[in-house]
């Protein structure tokens, strides 16, 4: 029973469906048709507390269900939303509580950032989410505005925010962070780039009890500092909001301001280009050292963001409604924390800090021994199965090289056009 909604016993009851779309992502974005033939049949009996005839039947007398997916698809059509994020909240609140506790000379801290995301092309959501134009015209896919929130230490990510990139119910990425702040774990910190390095992102964050460490454009960092930027910058400032801020978000308190330092120091990136200024605002009373090493270790977002769009598949959806792109999504965040438990837990054992293994790795042994997990007999059964799984885990780590290899240009292969574009 949820939001009013009565449900019958069936094969594909909300347990079952929500486990086959999370299975779906483990599996590389599958089709409904790998749900139904691969994963429905691995499914553990408890899944079915109350069995209905047609799983009666499969278990007495061998009579497997249809392998057509017509009932799965009207069964993840079905299921509330709301049903999907509070699952999607469970897990992550479950994992972040038994794995998301930093070591005792840590800071908690969560790493924003935004990213696009593609859709199918269809009217629903053209009209939630218009596609982008330009001066060739307007493009075929629908475009999603996302924003991500993912643990420093332990990876796992909390559920996104997300709403239209073009048109009129356009949002931004700071907009976002306001409608997230909330879910965020008590007291912990946001570690974010410039493009959050903004007044609303800070009020925001301190009055909802966060500590921030932003980084701020040099105009902005100069505004702030009153002088010209160099290297060695400590100062205590009180950041108040411009007329733009104001006029952008009107609701901000007369007295509204944030007391912080502001810290510029030379730096040099690890690709071995050219040493510059970076401008930091914090809050946290940390030493100058300990607030870059905690900002230097921002770009793990930017690797996660590529797990979540590249090794699961959500840079393209394939749902046609709003609804279930939300509920795509969601679970695409559930299948993604649900490695980062297993290699989190493999941390536990080893020492290795969990971003030091490999994601695409321990996803694949997460797939190919779940199966053999749910149906173990007994405890006995399970418990030599778990421990076979955790023996490929612990080898699933990075490499450690004796020489850093160059990184490679940021450059893109021209696509041949081999065919004319299509007109409308």
């Amino acid at each position: 029973m949820e939001a009013g909604v009565k449900r019958n016993n069936s094969v594909y009851s909300p347990l079952v469906t929500l486990w086959l779309l999370v299975g779906q992502r483990l599996l590389g974005s599958a089709s409904l048709e790998d749900a139904v033939v691969e994963l429905l049949p691995n499914l553990p009996p408890s899944f079915w507390p109350r069995p209905c005839k047609r799983i009666r039947d499969w278990r007495e007398h061998g009579k497997a269900p249809s392998g057509n997916t017509g009932g799965y698809n009207l069964a993840r059509q079905a299921l509330p939303v709301s049903i999907v994020q509070k699952s999607a909240d469970h897990i992550f609140q479950q994992l972040a509580a038994q794995f998301g506790q930093p070591a005792a000379d840590s800071v908690p801290a969560f790493l924003l950032d935004g990213s696009s995301v593609r859709t199918a092309h269809s009217r629903k959501l053209c009209e939630a989410y218009p596609p982008g134009t330009n001066q060739h015209g307007e493009s075929h896919w629908p475009l999603i505005r996302m924003l991500v929130a993912h643990d420093l230490h332990s990876g796992l990510a909390m559920r996104p925010e997300w709403g239209a990139m073009h048109g009129s119910e356009a949002v931004s990425e700071q907009g976002l962070l306001e409608r997230a702040i909330d879910r965020l774990p008590s007291g912990a910190a946001v570690v974010a780039d410039a493009n959050f390095g903004v007044f609303s992102v800070a009020y925001t964050a301190v009055e909802h009890q966060h500590p921030v460490v932003l980084r701020l454009t040099a105009e902005r960092a100069k505004r702030l500092a009153e002088q010209t930027l160099c290297d060695g910058i400590n100062r205590e400032i009180v950041w108040t909001p411009t007329r733009a801020d104001r006029k952008s978000h009107p609701d901000l308190p007369a007295d509204a301001s944030v007391k912080g330092r502001l810290l510029v120091r030379k730096v040099q990136p690890n690709n071995c280009g050219a040493a510059f200024l970076l401008p930091l605002f914090t809050t946290l009373p940390l030493s100058v050292e300990a607030i870059y090493d905690l900002y230097g270790q921002r770009w793990a977002i930017e690797t996660d963001l590529r797990t979540l769009k590249s090794t699961l598949c959500l840079d393209q959806l394939t749902s046609t409604t709003p609804e279930m792109v939300a509920k795509e999504i969601e679970m695409g965040i559930t299948a993604y924390n649900l490695v980062r438990g297993l290699i989190a837990l493999a941390s536990q054992q080893s020492g290795i800090p969990p971003r030091g293994y490999r994601f695409t790795k321990v996803r694949r042994i997460l797939r190919s021994f779940g199966p053999m997990l749910a149906n173990a007999p007994n405890q006995q059964a399970a418990q030599r199965t778990f421990n076979q799984m955790m023996t490929y885990v612990q080898q699933s780590k990075h490499p450690h090289r004796k020489r850093k290899r160059p990184a490679y240009p940021r450059q893109v292969w021209p696509k041949g056009e081999t065919f004319p574009k299509r007109k409308k």
